[in-house]
Parts: structure tokens; C-alpha cells; sequence
């Protein structure tokens, strides 16, 4: 089970194992985002805390992020996202968001903004009225999974980029792993990381992940699992 952690009155994260997932709560309904990795009745464990309507919101369709989605007829997705999705076992119909797409939970409105590279249809939400950012897997402090099917280096650098323009419109960051929360600077030691690597200054170990034998390049900051 999951470990539930009360943010604001309004606003609840959820701690499974070594990923975590968010509840928006706006004043006509609330957004669970991503449903985690252990935690099958995310829904019911979400309408203990709020009586409102409830919607699927998810950041990309990894397994770690997924495992609740099955409580849900409908999920929020990128369209790009749906063939990860599905081979990942996926349900439900699709609900396809894209850059520039607001969900307003009810004085709460939620800003898409596509963030492709850890996965095709990866996406970051900007929740304007609290200036926070979901940044799913792609900022965070922990290790950055960019290897396998489906990563793309140099698309994840333009994201990175891409972020950076909406700065202005968040002061915290709230990743799915690692930390949290971490602070806006992490973007851009991000994607100073990922060009260092892209250009072969970097250093990196080899490891075995999940039976890949992959390469870990780590920063002060950040970690990055690349293809060996």
C-alpha cells in the first residue's frame, strides 16, 4: 500500500516504493496523476480523499506509472503514448491530450506541455493557480531511464530546452522519482548533462539493470542510464 502524504488541503501525494504519484483536488473535480506501480486501487484509495469527480491524468505509460489505471474507464494520454500504453497492458479508452491543452479541475487549471525523449509521448503539467510542475520522469534527481525501445536522447535534450520556457510559470518541481521536491535549476543541469553525454565528455559506469547491461553516467545532480 501506498503511503499517503497530505501536501495541502488540496493537494496529496502518494509514496510506492520508489515512485510516487499526485492528487490535484480543484472545486468541480480532481486529476489523479499517474497511479503508480504497486497500488491497483489507486481510484479507491484517491475517493477516500476527495468526493468529487474523478479523472486519470498520466505523465507517460511506463509500467511504474500505470498500475491503477485499470480502476479508471478513461485515461488522459498523450496520443503518442498509446502504443507504449497498450503493450504495457494498458486499459480503458483513450483520452488524448496534447501541448497546450488546459484541464480545469474547477479553479485549477492544468497546462500540457509535451516533453517527448523518455518516451515518445512523455508530457509535463504546469498547475498554474499553484505554480507547481509534474515533471513525470524526465526531471528529477534520481537515475533518468534513457535506454531501450522508444528513448530518444536528442529529442529529450529539445524538451529540456523546450521547458525552460515556461519557467516563469512554476517555482517547485514535483518528479515521480528521486527527491521532492526539487527546484526549477534542475532543467537546466539536466540538459547540460545530457549534451555532455551526447558529445562524449562524459564518464560512465557499466551496469546490469533488470537484465539490460546498460551504461550510468552520474552527476552531482542527476543520473542517466544510456545505452551501453
Amino acid at each position: 500500500m501506498a503511503q499517503t502524504i497530505k501536501i495541502s488541503d488540496d493537494t496529496w501525494r502518494f509514496e510506492d516504493d520508489s515512485v510516487r504519484f499526485f492528487l490535484f483536488i480543484g472545486t468541480k473535480k480532481a486529476a489523479l496523476i499517474d497511479s503508480g506501480m504497486n497500488v491497483p486501487d489507486a481510484k479507491k484509495l484517491a475517493e477516500t480523499l476527495t468526493d468529487l469527480p474523478l479523472i486519470l491524468i498520466n505523465t507517460h505509460a511506463d509500467p511504474d506509472h500505470i498500475s491503477g489505471n485499470g480502476g479508471f474507464d478513461e485515461v488522459y494520454m498523450s496520443q503518442k503514448e498509446e502504443g507504449n500504453y497498450r503493450e504495457n497492458g494498458g486499459t480503458g479508452s483513450f483520452h488524448p491530450i496534447h501541448e497546450g491543452e488546459v484541464i480545469d479541475l474547477g479553479d485549477r487549471p492544468l497546462r500540457i506541455i509535451d516533453i517527448p525523449g523518455h518516451t515518445p509521448g512523455s508530457i509535463a503539467i504546469i498547475d498554474e493557480k499553484n505554480r507547481i510542475l509534474v515533471s513525470g520522469d524526465s526531471v528529477e534527481d534520481g537515475n533518468i531511464f534513457l535506454f531501450g525501445p522508444r528513448r530518444n536522447m536528442d529529442r529529450y535534450i529539445e524538451s529540456m530546452k523546450h521547458l525552460l520556457d515556461f519557467t516563469d510559470m512554476f517555482d517547485e518541481i514535483y518528479a515521480m522519482h528521486g527527491s521532492f521536491p526539487v527546484k526549477n535549476d534542475l532543467i537546466g543541469k539536466v540538459i547540460e548533462g545530457a549534451q555532455l553525454i551526447r558529445a562524449g565528455k562524459a564518464e560512465g559506469s557499466p551496469v546490469n539493470l533488470f537484465g539490460n547491461e546498460v551504461i550510468l553516467y552520474k552527476f552531482p545532480y542527476a543520473g542517466f542510464l544510456c545505452e551501453k
